[in-house]
């Protein structure tokens, strides 16, 4: 008792009849954990940390007459091991994590008087584990003879039984026992399904399992662009079924489906497409399945036609418009290929109850891409764009067409490049040229818009001193990037050769004359 093993020792005398090792360590029977040992008659190994127990672990132990495995964490025995112990008549399982009982596990155990198959988790047993108990078969052979027949307990209380047609022999077996087998607790109750929790076996009446039928009320559907559209099916199956929709061989997510029981063996099945649009269109098929089989349905959804816009504000309502919407649009943030939009709408109805269309494409695009927004968002990313190109967004009230003010006008970078180096050249463009060189606050501006890369050609474009020596006048003056204005990069980074930066007065050639001096004005 609590001696820690964490194995069975070795050293066991051979004569040894009754072995008790409790509130250990044990994890495991190996094979042959007995073989020394072949008188033993009596095994406890109770509240130990049993998991795995050997097809072998009984051999040579012919004469064991009671095993106890109470309180360990079986989640399954091998019962043709029990062939080895052909004598046994008590066999203890109970508070352990068993959740299958196969058809054979009680056929090698002839002489089993005593079954306790309490507090585990067995859901659902055939009755024919039953059947086939030597025990049982004998009680039928005797009835109604004169020969007598020893009794056998049986526990199988506090057990998660699911209560539907797969339990349906059991629970008949439950309700017909009787001597020479007596339940140790007769008052077995469902777990599940909810509207049988509680409800004890004698209460119940279950019936047979069947494959899913399904079946629609209405198999073609029709419905204008921008509404909302429920697919409905109904499964009629036992056991309840899994139910599925897929949609062009692509199962859909299920926060879209709602499935719930409308009565013992059907149940409900609905798809919610909100805001449908003309690609919403096609079969949609509900699927359902049980251990029996699986059958469908298919709908077919028609959507009315799309809504063409046009690039001017001119674009027609769909439907009639909700007086006082408005919506302020902003871009939230912006990436190469994509950007980031957040809105906010004042309209006369709810906040929550608002459905919003995001019409998107290049701006010189004749017809753009609408996207269906639901209520309470408002924002969006629009991503896979194209780089270095112009493109609109428009957010509207569903049933309204874009105002003023709704839409956004905005160029893609040109290459990844682009935006990862842009912001650490600006900053270094910035100190160079308004820190650093001897210019005349106003007279040159390094932009935003410069590429990548220019850095290395820009000496050229800042002169390094002012003609009339006032080296310290850039100094004075302060310049911060919010305050440069944009601009082309003419003037800025010119290439070799080009009209750029001084060349030495060695270099130049003669005959030629100096190009007349240039003020800011021809930065932009």
């Amino acid at each position: 008792m609590s001696a820690l093993l964490r194995q069975i020792p070795a050293n066991i005398p051979q004569d040894m009849r009754k072995i008790r090792i409790e509130n250990s360590h044990l994890t495991e029977l190996p094979r042959g954990s007995f073989e020394n040992v072949s008188a033993l008659e009596y095994l406890w190994l109770n509240f130990n940390n049993i998991t795995v127990m050997h097809i072998k672990s009984l051999e040579y132990l012919p004469a064991l007459k009671e095993l106890r495995l109470q309180g360990n964490k079986l989640s399954s025995v091998p019962w043709t091991a029990f062939q080895d112990t052909p004598a046994l008549k008590i066999l203890d399982l109970k508070h352990n994590r068993l959740d299958v009982l196969p058809e054979h596990a009680l056929r090698y155990l002839p002489n089993l008087t005593y079954l306790d198959l309490s507090s585990n988790q067995l859901t659902v047993i055939s009755r024919d584990v039953f059947y086939s108990w030597p025990v049982y078969q004998r009680s039928q052979r005797a009835e109604g003879q004169i020969e007598a027949i020893s009794n056998a307990v049986l526990a199988l209380h506090d057990n998660p039984w699911i209560c539907d047609c797969r339990l349906r022999g059991f629970v008949q077996f439950i309700k017909s026992v009787g001597p020479p087998i007596i339940l140790m607790n007769s008052y077995l109750t469902c777990s599940s399904p909810k509207f049988r929790a509680g409800k004890f076996f004698h209460e119940v009446e279950l019936n047979s399992c069947m494959k899913p039928l399904t079946s629609a009320l209405d198999t073609n559907l029709t419905v204008p662009v921008g509404l909302n559209v429920t697919l409905t099916c109904f499964v009629q199956a036992s056991p309840s079924p899994a139910v599925w929709w897929t949609y062009a061989l692509k199962l859909l997510r299920p926060f879209n489906v709602s499935t719930e029981p409308i009565s013992e063996e059907t149940v409900r099945s609905e798809l919610l497409i909100p805001a449908a649009r003309p690609v919403d269109a096609g079969n949609y098929t509900c699927t359902a399945a049980n251990f029996l089989g699986n059958t469908s349905v298919a709908i077919t959804l028609w959507v009315g036609a799309p809504w063409a816009s046009t690039p001017d504000p001119g674009w027609a309502p769909i439907g009639p418009a909700e007086p006082g919407a408005h919506i302020e649009v902003r871009i939230a943030k912006q990436t190469v290929y994509g950007i980031t939009l957040e809105w906010f709408a004042a309209a006369a109805a709810e906040p929550g109850e608002i459905w919003y269309t995001l019409l998107v494409g290049r701006y010189d695009a004749v017809q753009k891409d609408a996207i269906y927004i639901g209520p309470g968002v408002n924002t969006y990313s629009v991503t896979d764009l194209l780089p270095a190109t112009k493109y609109e967004v428009c957010v509207a009230v569903r049933n309204q067409a874009p105002r003023k003010g709704q839409c956004v006008v905005f160029v893609t970078g040109s290459d990844v490049s682009q935006l990862e180096q842009r912001e650490k050249l600006i900053h270094i463009i910035v100190i160079v040229c308004a820190m650093v060189l001897a210019v005349p606050a106003g007279m040159y501006a390094c932009t935003a818009e410069a590429r990548p890369g220019c850095l290395a050609r820009c000496p050229g474009a800042c002169p390094r001193r002012r003609r009339g020596g006032q080296a310290q006048a850039a100094g004075s003056k302060e310049s911060t990037l919010d305050s440069l204005p944009a601009g082309s990069e003419d003037g800025l980074c010119r290439p070799e050769g080009g009209r750029g930066g001084r060349r030495p007065p060695a270099r130049e050639e003669p005959g030629k004359t100096r190009p007349p001096h240039r003020n800011s004005a021809d930065l932009y």
